[in-house]
């Protein structure tokens, strides 16, 4: 039996649409092993909601790399889960990523993390949640054709990442819905440049540009719809002590960027906020992992 440690992940980090997310530790737990049939137990996150069928997401991003791998077993698994099912913080990503890391390992390790990568971008369909998941820390992830190329930087050490999660869940696919299919010139060159801010401020440790590094125009305005509380979250970061604030991947999970002595602060804030708008919230205080999906 294999056992595989994967993490959260947070995507869309400020600026970084669909290219930047990192590796936080807060983690799912997969063991799996070859059995004559399928099976699948789950305990924490989504337990009794989760299919214990061979449609199960982990189940099946194991067999389709067993398969690439010419294996056709039955397996048993066993999940873990701490990670929040919906709430953009990259819980399909770690089924995926980490279902095909224990699966890889199961076989004999017959790809590379890179091929893993790839395959499993392929299944999730956009790279940032899925990199630092697999190699963790703060990712930069394109597509070229049909592979995808990554940078991985360490995020500052004494940065905490503070992440109010509201009950409801919002799922990506309706968050998508929601964007427009064409953004102007502007929109495109507000992102691009604090984009490269953002890398720029977190490469250097320099956080006195943070909140204007992580603002972004290309998702956040037409999803705070979709995220009762946001707008006014966004808004008063700043004096709230947050060096930065952005909603985490789709959503509806918002981000605070904080030195640790405003972590707590910052995380009663947003849910405080949340709870004006009749939505009951928990916060986070996170550090990053550098460690990505590890066996364990």
């Amino acid at each position: 039996m294999v056992r595989v440690k994967v993490p959260a992940t947070i995507a869309n980090f400020g600026p970084g649409f669909d290219c930047i997310g990192t590796a936080v530790n807060l983690y799912n737990f997969i063991e799996m092993d070859f059995s004559g049939f399928p099976q699948i137990e789950v305990s924490g996150e989504g337990e009794g909601r989760i299919s214990l069928g061979e449609d199960n997401l982990v189940y099946r991003a194991a067999r389709s790399l067993l398969k690439k791998a010419g294996i056709e077993k039955s397996l048993y698994i066993r999940l873990k889960n701490r990670i929040p099912l919906s709430r953009g913080l990259g819980s399909s990503a770690a089924c995926i990523a980490g279902g095909m890391m224990a699966a890889n390992y199961l076989a004999g390790s017959p790809f590379s993390r890179e091929e893993i990568i790839n395959f499993a971008t392929e299944m999730e369909g956009h790279p940032d949640n899925v990199v630092p998941a697999v190699v963790g820390g703060l990712a930069i992830s394109v597509r070229e054709k049909d592979r995808v190329v990554y940078k991985k930087l360490s995020m500052p050490s004494d940065l905490k990442i503070v992440v109010a999660v509201p009950e409801f869940e919002l799922s990506t696919k309706r968050a998508r819905e929601v964007l427009p299919k064409k953004l102007g010139l502007d929109e495109a060159v507000f992102n691009i440049g604090r984009t490269a801010l953002l890398v720029a401020c977190l490469s250097d440790g320099d956080f006195s540009l943070l909140q204007m590094a992580t603002q972004d125009v290309l998702h956040q305005p037409y999803r705070k719809s979709l995220v009762p509380g946001m707008e006014e979250i966004l808004k008063e970061a700043l004096s709230m002590g947050m060096l930065g604030c952005f909603l985490s991947g789709a959503g509806p999970s918002v981000v605070g960027l904080v030195r640790e002595e405003k972590a707590k602060e910052a995380g009663e804030f947003m849910v405080g906020v949340f709870g004006k708008k009749d939505v009951k919230a928990r916060y986070l205080i996170l550090d990053t992992c550098n460690d990505g999906a590890t066996v364990v």
